[in-house]
């Protein structure tokens, strides 16, 4: 049996453990794909996950990139060669992994339109990056690397991470302001363990730009009798077809909006709203919960999807909720939808396809309850049979 390493190619976590595994030549299987054990070897459902070659079961990055460095020839040190070097590379192992790593990617996630923009979160996640970087720099002024003069793996794996602060929310300026973490980067991003691997650093941050406003041009005066081309129509949304419903969409969110959620709103979505040759009921959930990380990340990427779903706001009601604490979190929630199809309505937003949408049945008491649970959120969620608190969530209206 060989050791398995089940990733998400496209996580910076996991493709740093991807390149530590081809650069030593490590006798594992790397995958994407999951095993059909693996909700049950690893019931949290995240990636990385590891299963060794005697059916060995390790998950959490940091504790599977220790285990892949005692695969590698001891002569390597790449944990240090002592107890205090083993603690202080340990130690900058993990402010990489929780400091510096969501200190770029969320800034970055906002930048590029993933994450709403919110100047607070942008701001504070900014200035830990600068607190973290203007630590290493006081290390690095006088030191070669991190922990010694040796190379060791949490120079490697935060080098890797400054090749995203490089590229993206840090860019060239980043590189003048700390002279001697850029001198150390350019130092271990030359060793052979980034062969091949291509770092750029980009000429300005990369940084957050509102939508332009677009100034509609004044309409010139049309000479009569002149022929005038007709205007081009506006695309219609697929759902208008189906016509008008029997109860307008508007008179539910109305109530929901005005109304007690248990005792008042919900009784009335079933007796006025509820129609199933006109709507039918979805849950959602997002496929990548274990690349979610704190909670109000999560409901900040909720509000995002939201916002690329507004051109079907006449045609959609529903709640998304965060359940579940900081590093383990997950979305999922209910829609009501015009019509008997989901894709319609949703592939409007570009990221439609990171969520899974499965039919419910009102008929059925499981469906029901959890319709109107994600309608009041005043009960945990159950995942994989077990509790887990609403920590936050959305309402699309």
């Amino acid at each position: 049996m060989l050791n398995t390493l089940y990733v998400l190619p496209e996580s910076p976590r996991n493709k740093f453990l991807m390149i530590f595994v081809d650069y030593f030549k490590l006798d594992i299987n790397v995958t994407n794909e999951l095993s059909k054990t693996f909700a049950v070897d690893f019931p949290l459902k995240k990636r990385p996950a590891l299963v060794t070659s005697k059916g060995e079961k390790i998950c959490e990055s940091v504790a599977i990139l220790i285990y892949l460095c005692s695969l590698v020839p001891e002569d390597e040190k790449l944990l240090g060669i002592n107890p205090w070097e083993n603690a202080q590379i340990l130690k900058y192992i993990l402010w990489g992994q929780i400091e510096v790593l969501p200190s770029y990617i969320y800034p970055f996630m906002m930048a590029v339109g993933i994450c709403p923009y919110k100047k607070k979160d942008y701001d504070e996640s900014m200035a830990n990056l600068e607190l973290f970087t203007s630590i290493l720099e006081t290390r690095l002024a006088n030191y070669t690397y991190l922990v010694s003069e040796r190379i060791s793996i949490a120079d490697v794996l935060n080098a890797y991470y400054y090749s995203g602060v490089y590229a993206t929310v840090g860019g060239n300026p980043f590189t003048k302001k700390y002279p001697s973490v850029y001198r150390w980067f350019l130092t271990v991003s030359k060793n052979s363990f980034f062969e091949g691997v291509q770092f750029k650093i980009a000429a300005e941050p990369l940084t957050y730009q509102p939508p332009k406003k677009v100034v509609a041009p004044k309409k010139e005066a049309v000479p009569k009798f002149e022929n005038v081309p007709v205007e081009e129509k506006k695309q219609k949304h697929p759902l208008e077809s189906l016509g008008k419903p029997s109860n307008a969409l508007d008179n539910w969110k109305r109530v929901y909006s005005n109304e007690e959620t248990r005792p008042v709103a919900i009784p009335w979505f079933w007796e006025n709203q509820w129609n199933p040759e006109e709507w039918s009921l979805w849950k959602v959930d997002y496929k990548y919960n274990d690349e979610l990380e704190k909670t109000f990340m999560t409901n900040n990427q909720i509000g995002g999807f939201f916002a690329r779903l507004s051109a079907s706001t006449k045609y959609l009601f529903g709640c998304l909720v965060v359940y579940g604490v900081d590093n383990d979190n997950g979305i999922t929630g209910a829609f009501l939808i015009r019509g008997q199809e989901y894709a319609p309505a949703f592939d409007v937003a570009p990221d439609w396809d990171t969520y899974n949408y499965t039919r419910l049945n009102p008929e059925n008491d499981k469906d029901r309850k959890f319709i109107e649970n994600m309608f009041a959120w005043d009960e945990p969620v159950i995942v994989n049979r077990e509790k887990k608190v609403i920590a936050d969530g959305k309402v699309f209206k």
